[in-house]
This record gives C-alpha cells, structure tokens and sequence, in this order.
C-alpha cells in the first residue's frame, strides 16, 4: 500500500516529544499533566491514520502509527504505549484478532484497546468490549469525540497506574517494615498479616488470616478488645484509639513472646483495626536481668539484703493471714578478720562464695531464701517452718560449711572455716514486728559465738507485750 506522507516507514511514524496531556480534575483529584502519553494507532487506510495522527499530535501525544494487526502488535510489545486506537476491518489479521493477541501477551494484556470500525451493530459492539477493549468508535469519526475519549481513557489509565503505584508502594512499605501489622475485624477475626508479623509469631505467609485473637492472647485480654472493637462498631464517631499495652502473645510453638501492642480503629466500609506489634522480649529480658541484678549480691551471687528483706515482709504479711511459723536463721563466718588479714581479701571472697553456696544449697523451696546480709553475715527465711525444723536445718547447715574443709590458719575454733549460727522461729501476729524476729535470731548467734563458736542456738522472740516486759526484767 502506497502512503502519501513521505514521514512514514514500512507503517510506522517516530515518536515526538509534545506539549503536555491536558490535566484532570475530578472528584476533588487532580492529575498533573503528562508529557510521557504514548498513543499507537493501527488502521489500514493511510487517510485515517494521516488525520488521526495529526489529531493526536496536536493534542500533545507521542504517536506511533501501524498499518496492520501484525505491525501493531510488534510495536505494542516494543514501546508499551498508553492506550491503542484499533481499527476493526484490516486484511489479514483484523482487529478483533489483534486485541486477542494483545490480551493474551504478559507484555500488552492491560493496555487499553478503543476500536473504531464502521461495523456497527450490536453484535460487533458486544464482541469488542467482550474481547476486553475499553471502548468502541463508530466510524465515520468525529473527531473532537474521539479527542474527549482518548483523553478520558488516559486519564482512567493514569488514574488506575497511580493507585497501582500507591498501592505497590503501600505494599512494599507493609512487608518491610520492622512492626508486625494486622488487620482485625470487628469481631476479632484476624484479616491480614505482613511478614514481620508472622516472623514473630512463627507461622508461614498468610496463615494468621481467619484466625482469632483470642487464638493468640490471654482470654480476659482477648475479651477486653473484643468488647472494645464492638462498641467501635456500634458508635465509631464516638471510638478512640485503643494505645499502646504491653501484651504476652502466644507463639505458634506455644512459646509465649512479650509486645507492645498498638490498636487504631478505621472504618472502610466496615469497622477494622489496625494493630502493630512492636517485640519487646529482648527489652523485657534486659529488664528482668537488670531487676535480678538489683536483687543479687554481685560476690557471692546470691540474694542481696534487699531482696531478703522484700521476700520477708512478703512471707510476714503471709504468715500473719495463714497463722503458720516463721523461721529466721543468721549465721556469721566465725574469725573471718583474721581470714582475710591472713590470706588476704582475695582469698576471703573466694571463702565466702564456698559458702554461700552451701549455705543456699538449703533453701529448696519458693518459699526458702538465702541472702548475703553483709560482710561475713548470711541470712536464711524458712517459711512454715516450725522451731525445731529449723534448728535442724541449721544444725545441717553448720555441718555442711564446716565438711567444706576450707583452711583457716589463725582460728582459734578449729583449722577449718566454720560459722555461728542463731535461729528465732515466730507466728506473728499484728502486735510483733519484724525487727523482733531478727533482734531474736541475732542474739542466739551471738550466744553461739560466746558458748565457743562452730554451734547453733535458737531462741523465741516474745509474742506479747506481757512476754516482751517479763524478758526486759529478766535481764536484769
């Protein structure tokens, strides 16, 4: 076929570089113009591509031109333009077959097709939009139709490539980033989950989805947003974000994982929330590290004074509800000065973690605690434990520190290290104090050391006001 314009060769006209697409603004959405909007029209009849293409230039696009469904499909696959211009009747390949092998290669399956065609009917119609063109032309063209259709059609392709984007760009965001993230309907069914969700939890992409929160969470605080996703749902004017809570998740093992866990209410045609998971098990476990530290002497590594005397005031409060006896047993290393003016401090620490070690290799029960008081001082709480079970367990404390056969040059009491050990055994009521137990155990100790040291010794503080006046004058 023989085409009067002298620009065209073998079916094609090269691309030029136009003023921009023309803006949209609809619903309150504006487009910026475009100076990349690439047109391909394919028609047989050189007339119609000449008017076409000098319609398409002017309104500022990039043109390519095709003067059959072969030529057509090569340059579609070549320069992926916006939107095609197709004519029906072509010989060869026409143009309904064109637009199958359009939509059926990965490379031009969702660019869009207007036909033009002097056929009609509504058959041809039907099959048209049936093949997946976006719109259909019957010829003769109007030509300022034509213009106000390929503009909207750029323009729902633009508009649809935006939102592509945005969402691509969403979605990539969701699956990188750090937080877990889900998506929860109001009746707690889990909706969606990214990665980072699923990572923490331990299950596989996307098998969270249709699962419960109550799978997940303890039952009264899976109850508690249950109940808040239902008044949302009831009133969401009248909802507020849920905040941050420090929650204990189980994992898919059975495991459980410490997060912070963050609800914020959205309604997109239904009422959803939007929860972010933020792992703070490395945080918690620092945290607890750090409590246990507090609470632990750093030589002997076992309990400090002040976590002693917590733990007694707790078991106090707890005998006094339960009326059960309270055993308090103090120790101290017998001649240990001359210890460490003798072998020095080093050695004196290694002495006294030889026997804090014995010493809490006693207290077996959640209730038992051993603690280094001070200095050479260790303290011991047997709760519901009666006077003469703790004088036994004294009495096997004292044997145990003096089998360890840890040498002592300069004792008087015997070659090896040994303690003095004074135990008080009370129920205390409202009226007694702490103070009493521990004045009690500390005077046996003392009676301990001025008997010969290497012994044990246990007295009962007095339990009454009348007991406390008649021991006052005792002494005298």
């Amino acid at each position: 076929m023989n085409f009067h314009n002298s620009n065209w060769q073998h079916g094609i006209i090269k691309p030029i570089s136009y003023s921009p697409l023309v803006s949209m603004n609809q619903g309150g959405t504006s487009f910026s113009p475009r100076r990349d909007a690439v047109i391909l029209i394919v028609d047989d009849a050189p007339d119609n591509l000449s008017v076409l293409r000098k319609l398409m230039v002017e309104q500022g696009y990039q043109t390519y031109v095709a003067n059959s469904g072969e030529r057509g499909l090569e340059i579609a696959r070549r320069v992926h333009p916006h939107l095609i211009l197709l004519d029906v009747i072509m010989p060869g390949m026409d143009g309904f077959e064109t637009c199958r092998h359009l939509k059926s290669h990965p490379a031009t399956e969702d660019i869009p097709v207007l036909f033009m065609s002097a056929r009609n009917e509504q058959e041809d119609v039907v099959t048209g939009f049936e093949l997946g063109a976006v719109d259909y032309i019957g010829k003769p063209l109007r030509m300022a139709e034509v213009c106000a259709r390929v503009r909207t059609q750029l323009q729902i392709r633009f508009a649809t490539e935006t939102q592509q984007e945005q969402s691509e760009r969403l979605r990539t965001i969701v699956n990188n980033m750090a937080e877990g993230l889900l998506i929860i309907e109001a009746d707690g069914r889990i909706q969606f989950t990214n990665p980072a969700c699923d990572q923490y939890l331990g299950y596989m992409s996307h098998e969270l989805a249709g699962k419960s929160i109550s799978d997940l969470l303890n039952p009264l605080v899976a109850d508690e947003y249950l109940e808040y996703f239902a008044r949302y749902a009831a009133n969401p004017e009248a909802a507020h974000s849920h905040g941050t809570r420090e929650v204990i998740i189980r994992h898919r093992t059975g495991k459980s994982v410490c997060m912070d866990l963050t609800l914020t209410p959205m309604f997109l045609r239904q009422p959803l929330f939007i929860g972010l998971l933020h792992d703070i098990t490395h945080h918690k476990l620092s945290e607890d590290a750090l409590q246990r530290a507090a609470m632990i002497d750093p030589l002997t590594k076992i309990a400090n004074r002040r976590h002693f005397d917590s733990f007694l005031e707790k078991e106090w409060q707890r005998a006094m509800r339960t009326g059960a006896p309270l055993s308090l047993v103090v120790l101290d290393v017998d001649h240990f000065k001359l210890y460490n003016d003798t072998l020095g401090h080093a050695q004196g620490d290694v002495c006294l973690q030889q026997v804090a070690q014995a010493i809490s290799a006693h207290a077996l029960r959640v209730t038992d605690l051993a603690a280094r008081y001070g200095g050479e001082e260790f303290v011991l709480l047997f709760a519901e434990t009666d006077a003469d079970a703790a004088f036994q367990m004294a009495e096997s404390i004292r044997t145990h520190v003096e089998s360890l056969h840890i040498p002592h040059p300069r004792s008087v009491t015997s070659p090896h290290i040994t303690v003095s050990i004074g135990v008080a055994t009370l129920c205390p009521t409202p009226t007694d104090n702490i103070e009493s137990l521990f004045v009690a155990a500390d005077r046996a100790m003392y009676a301990a050391k001025e008997d010969g040291r290497n012994q044990v010794r246990a007295t009962r503080p007095p339990t009454t006001a009348i007991e406390a006046a008649r021991a006052a004058l005792a002494k005298r």
